[in-house]
């Protein structure tokens, strides 16, 4: 496993194929006080790309070029939260997504456990550790302890979609966890606007 730390951005040139692994890092779970600190990406292929942003600091080009490709889909565990981030960060709603939070909700409808670790351990057989979660990612030099968990939260997702298409083809939920992908990015927007707590569909 190699993981690349870039400041800033991404580097010109860097190609990550159709399918890109993302999550993030920040001071906190609310946006509009908890600033945006790093976003993990991998291609799949056990190595991963960490961009680490200093305050202010969201330019970001040839990211925000990647989160809003048409032709890439954005891969994500929970990605509701990571979307409402770059969208409040970066200015940009990324898309086309997938979530396999969403996929194991739809087919693991045997266990409430659908967590990224509980899901590594059941499907991959990895343990994956959660050690350095509430550390301070805000710091301006991050520890290899920092870099290695931020890395193992996008390095097993492409083996867990694998799984998950089977399994919504299977299920018969196939049609219904693409257009809950479809509507993820209008979802954390609606958090962002204040709707993060209260159901729009309901009466």
């Amino acid at each position: 496993m190699a993981i690349t730390l870039h400041k800033g951005d991404l580097p010109d040139g860097l190609v990550f194929g159709d399918i890109v692994a993302l999550d993030s890092e920040t001071m906190g779970l609310d946006p509009h006080r908890d600033r945006l600190c790093l976003i993990q990406l991998s291609r799949g292929d056990g190595d991963a790309h960490l961009v680490h942003f200093e305050p202010g600091g969201y330019d970001a080009p040839n990211l925000k070029r990647l989160l809003t490709d048409p032709q890439i889909v954005k891969l994500f565990h929970y990605g509701r939260f990571d979307i409402a981030m770059f969208d409040k960060y970066l200015g940009v709603l990324t898309g086309p997504v997938w979530c396999t939070k969403i996929a194991s909700k739809l087919t693991r409808t045997y266990t409430d456990r659908h967590g990224l670790r509980d899901l590594c351990r059941e499907l991959l057989g990895v343990e994956i550790s959660k050690q350095q979660q509430s550390s301070d990612w805000g710091a301006p030099h991050l520890t290899d302890e920092q870099l290695a968990y931020a890395a193992s939260d996008v390095l097993h997702l492409h083996k867990l979609k694998t799984i998950f298409d089977g399994l919504l083809d299977r299920e018969g939920r196939r049609e219904i966890a693409e257009a809950c992908f479809h509507y993820l990015p209008i979802r954390a927007r609606l958090d962002l606007m204040g709707w993060n707590t209260e159901e729009i569909f309901a009466h």
